[in-house]
């Protein structure tokens, strides 16, 4: 609605994992280099932990993006499912095609295509966000998955995306064998003030704009509402322009950050 009013293509601030908008900040660039190296070098599980909205789905996409053509992948979105249907969906997303529909159908399956794969020069990895919902017999499941190898090298590197919730349920005790074989981890924090200030121009100019429209002072206060927490930022942002842009105000100050913070929340001001 108010791009046009601020010389805009597009939305800057909308909430979808879209990796043309990612800002890597110190944090996102050593996650983003951790999961690299955990896939490139075949160490078999990663974990990566971040609050809500810190950006981790985001993060996935542009690994995604940034291994296309040299990594087969498979990304589970919702693995609020049973053993076997967790294992369908993870054959399915490869594109494969198993004989039955028994657990042992899609293991076999999946680990021709592996070795089809690194015969082909090409890694795999799956990734499975939300992995803190996964119940631990799925789990289970996943690390058998790792099993699938050579005598030299995984042949599947699976990455665990979650909440924080995600390293306390890897601290259970039945699930001791899975911990031992995680070798890369990392938590992604939020962004600090000079981040978030970093974070708003860079998406504005990606959304073609070089003027910034945030007073310091607005920043200052997007910060301290948001936490450095990128889905908060971003909310809040947009919906401070939407408010200039019905006030017909260029600038966004720090009054417009507190209304929309006041809007958000369902208060008048």
């Amino acid at each position: 609605m108010y791009e046009s009013f601020f010389g805009l293509k597009e939305s800057p601030f909308n909430i979808t994992p879209d990796p043309r908008f990612i800002y890597l900040s110190r944090h996102h660039l050593e996650a983003l280099s951790n999961l690299l190296y955990g896939i490139e070098s075949r160490r078999g599980f990663i974990e990566i932990t971040g609050e809500v909205g810190a950006g981790k789905t985001t993060l996935c996409r542009t690994l995604l993006q940034e291994t296309q053509g040299r990594v087969h992948s498979a990304f589970i979105f919702n693995p609020k499912l049973s053993e076997v249907e967790l294992l369908q969906g993870i054959v399915e997303d490869f594109g494969i095609t198993p004989k039955g529909k028994r657990r042992k159908d899609y293991f076999d399956a999946l680990n021709r295509f592996l070795l089809q794969e690194l015969e082909k020069g090409m890694n795999a990895t799956l990734i499975i966000d939300e992995a803190q919902n996964l119940s631990p017999r799925a789990l289970e499941q996943i690390r058998l998955l790792s099993n699938l190898e050579t005598t030299r090298e995984k042949l599947l590197q699976i990455v665990l995306v979650g909440q924080p919730e995600l390293h306390d349920l890897l601290a259970r005790p039945d699930l001791k064998q899975l911990r031992q074989r995680i070798v890369v981890r990392y938590h992604l924090r939020a962004l600090d003030q000079e981040d978030t200030a970093k974070y708003i121009a860079h998406r504005l100019r990606v959304a073609g704009s070089e003027d910034q429209f945030f007073t310091p002072e607005a920043i200052e206060r997007i910060y301290a509402l948001s936490e450095g927490v990128p889905r908060i930022i971003n909310v809040l942002a947009d919906r401070a322009l939407l408010g200039a842009f019905i006030k017909e105000f260029r600038i966004v100050e720090a009054a417009q950050i507190e209304e929309a913070q006041s809007d958000l929340e369902g208060v008048r001001v």
